[in-house]
């Protein structure tokens, strides 16, 4: 599928700048029109065991790939990868869902809860809690952690307050977002089974975003 985008991606690594884009921009969007396909093919895919993404589009998940530089010491204009979120309300939703990313030697899939606002926050401790024996029971089922490892993401270094430290599961509770990560090889991108690969790899994840998201649609 992605032998044009993981090349394309190649080559903007290489030239960076708005005068080889500029004179390349057939090529990004030839490698865009195949990326917004590929992804139109995966929504439906994931949509017969996870209707909630139903209606989505690669309109409203695909990331733009011009950089916000305004407050970075990195001013190159461009993203060196592709990416796109899967979760209702697509690329800007506060739920959690499915993330594909395309670039070259870093390729993965994943998802869950990024960067959650506090209050969002605090309900999902809050589920964790109530219900840590379920949590912990999804998060380390034997094809979760074959598929993923451990959850990653940014944490406190105390038991945030108003929950007690002699929590079992505390640790679970100092999560101050809760990722999936599912690196792969660039040349998966290229087999005729990369989506059937993409799609038990996100089988794996949905009862993590089940969980998550009990909370947040309640």
């Amino acid at each position: 599928m992605a032998l044009t985008v993981i090349e394309f991606l190649k080559d903007l690594k290489k030239h960076n700048n708005r005068e080889w884009f500029n004179d390349n921009k057939s090529l990004y969007l030839e490698a865009k029109e195949q990326f917004d396909a590929f992804v139109n093919s995966l929504i439906a895919e994931i949509e017969i065991f996870d209707p909630s993404v139903r209606g989505l589009s690669s309109k409203n998940t695909v990331f733009r790939i011009y950089r916000d530089v305004r407050f970075s010491k990195d001013k190159s204009p461009y993203k060196t990868h592709f990416g796109a979120y899967l979760a209702p309300g697509g690329r800007k939703s506060k739920l959690s869902g499915y993330y594909i990313h395309l670039e070259p030697d870093n390729c993965l899939a994943g998802g869950g809860l990024h960067r959650p606002k506090g209050e969002e926050l605090k309900e999902v401790r809050f589920e964790i809690y109530n219900h840590g024996d379920e949590f912990n029971r999804i998060t380390q089922e034997k094809g979760f952690r074959k598929t993923f490892g451990e959850l990653v993401g940014d944490k406190l270094k105390r038991p945030p307050s108003g929950f007690p430290k002699d929590f079992p599961y505390v640790e679970w509770l100092k999560q101050k977002e809760y990722l999936t990560v599912h690196p792969f090889d660039d040349e998966k991108t290229k087999a005729d089974e990369f989506i059937p690969y993409l799609i038990e790899v996100f089988k794996t994840m949905k009862p993590l975003n089940d969980f998550l998201n009990r909370p947040l649609l309640g």
